[in-house]
């Protein structure tokens, strides 16, 4: 299974949390510490288990959220 690395810009993000909805490994989640300079808490990877699927890119209204894939 590949494995990948999800990267969101964080001041774009508005935590509407639909990429955390869609992760299959559910390796996403709004942060609970951090608030970008437009007052959202902004998703963030918290697991290891990403396969690199895109589901989360494709479903941000955003386009916050760049998936690589890793060897």
């Amino acid at each position: 299974m590949a494995k990948g690395k999800v990267t969101i810009n964080e001041e774009i993000c508005k935590g509407c949390g639909l990429c955390v909805s869609v992760c299959p490994k559910k390796v996403l989640d709004l942060s609970k510490t951090k608030i970008n300079s437009a007052g959202y808490n902004p998703a963030e990877m918290i697991g290891e288990d990403c396969i690199a699927c895109t589901s989360c890119a494709k479903m941000c209204p955003d386009c916050a959220i760049v998936v690589e894939k890793l060897d």
